[in-house]
Formats: structure tokens, sequence, C-alpha cells
């Protein structure tokens, strides 16, 4: 029988079906499961080229308008015995009025999620890497912001809030196109959902919602006594800026949330 500990680890997206019979294959979807939090990332096609950008302050209209575009959300994932539900308590969208559930089942290798109150499908397949060490933590930062960082083998997300709310009942897009200037938009887009890996030089982003973050490291380091975390950041203008969290809720072992080789007295020097 399906649970939420048979569903752990790190899922990709190959097609969704939307009730109209609309298909997509094309977006690459990221999907990391841990314990119960998760935390998930969906990048359309087609983006354009951010090499020049290493900053918010660096980025153009047309880049912002389609970062906007993309999808994530992080919190829990709970199931009743019968339905899955993805919990959302951060959202790089404004709010939907459906609740983000659905039923799993599997096809083979591929699990295949239809949704309860929209009537979609989605094919999932599992990575085949480790499942274990599995931890996630779900983060407050002093401004009140959330956070949530989830680790399974040797994957990790990352991912942070906005320090502005957003309007109900429209999309992201919609509200860049209608902010008042560039500082207003900046501020929505000012958020992240950052995946990548875990080896011996430490835990290092390979794709993200902030395409500046891809290369940097995340660094994750103990805080408060052990009761909280940092991690690194990039400010608006490209000046470091990390942020400190208090950890509210630790799901498995702390130290397999930390970035031992950001501790190495080298490290520490520089």
């Amino acid at each position: 029988m399906l649970s939420v500990a048979t569903v752990r680890g790190l899922w990709q997206r190959s097609l969704i079906v939307w009730p109209d019979g609309a298909r997509d294959g094309t977006t690459d979807v990221r999907w990391l499961q841990g314990p119960s939090f998760y935390i998930d990332l969906r990048r359309p096609a087609g983006r354009p080229d951010f090499a020049a950008v290493s900053c918010l302050d660096d980025l153009d209209r047309d880049q912002v308008l389609w970062l906007a575009g993309q999808e994530g959300f992080a919190g829990e994932l709970v199931f009743d015995g019968r339905c899955f539900e993805w919990r959302r308590e951060f959202d790089l969208q404004p709010v939907t009025p459906y609740s983000d559930a659905g039923f799993l089942r599997f096809d083979g290798d591929v699990l295949v999620e239809e949704g309860r109150d929209v009537a979609y499908v989605e094919h999932w397949h599992r990575d085949k890497e480790a499942t274990l060490p599995a931890a996630a933590a779900r983060l407050i930062g002093a401004d009140g912001r959330i956070g949530f960082i989830v680790r399974v083998g040797d994957r990790f997300m990352f991912a942070r809030d906005r320090g502005v709310p957003l309007g109900a009942g429209e999309t992201l897009g919609d509200l860049v196109a209608d902010a008042g200037d560039m500082a207003a938009a900046l501020a929505l887009i000012d958020c992240e959902i950052s995946y990548g890996t875990i080896d011996e030089s430490g835990w290092t982003i390979g794709h993200s919602s902030l395409p500046f973050r891809e290369g940097a490291r995340l660094a994750p380091v103990t805080a408060h006594g052990g009761a909280g975390l940092v991690t690194t950041g990039v400010a608006a203008d490209g000046g470091r800026a990390d942020h400190v969290w208090r950890i509210e809720t630790l799901q498995g072992v702390l130290t397999d949330l930390v970035d031992f080789t950001a501790l190495r007295p080298t490290t520490l020097a520089r």
C-alpha cells in the first residue's frame, strides 16, 4: 500500500494532461519528497539567456516576466488512507482556490497521479539514487519568512519565501506586469526554490527558480547552538546575504542537513 514513506525520494515528471485534454511533457519538474516535508519546482521550456545575470538587479523586464511564469511550492505531504494532499505553506504563485490533492498508483515503474478536485493526470518517475539519509526542516527567519530544506540521499532542495504578500486570484505574471516599477516587480520574485546535489565538495545548486543561484553552494551550517541553520544567499545588488533561520520543525537528524565542508577552517578563513 502506498504511503508518504513509500514515495520518498526525487521524482521527475514526464507528462501532465489537463481536463481539457491539453498536454505538457516539456516543463522541467522536480519534486523531492522527504520524511513528510517536500519541495517542488516547475520550470517551463524556452528559458531565456541569463548568462549575464548575477543578481536581481541585473534582470530586465522580460527576464522577470519569464521567471514569474515558473511554478513551485513547499510544505507537507499528508495521506488520509485514500488521498494524498500536498499542503502548500509556500508557493511561487498566488494561492489557488483548489487543494493540491490527488490519488496515487503505480503503473509499472510510473507513479500515476490523478487529481481529486481537478481532473488532471501526471506521470512521475523516481530517481534511482539512494533515498537515505532523509531529513527535512521547516525554517523561520528573523523577519518571519518561512523556508524549507529537504535532503534525500545526495539530493537536496531549498525554498525561501518572499518578503511581500501576494494577492489571491491572479498569477504572479499578472502581478509583475501590473507592478508600479522595477523595484516592486523584483520584490515579487525575490524568493527561491533550488535543487542540487551533495558530494565531497559540498551542497551545490544545479537548478533554481533564480538562475543566478545555479552553481552556488547552499552551505547550510548550524546556528543558535544547533537550533537553527545559516544558508548562503545573494543580495539584490550581488553582495553576499546569508539567511539565518530558526528550525521550527525538524524531521530526521540535524547533521544530515549540515554541509560539513563549509565548516572547514580554510573555508571559514575566507
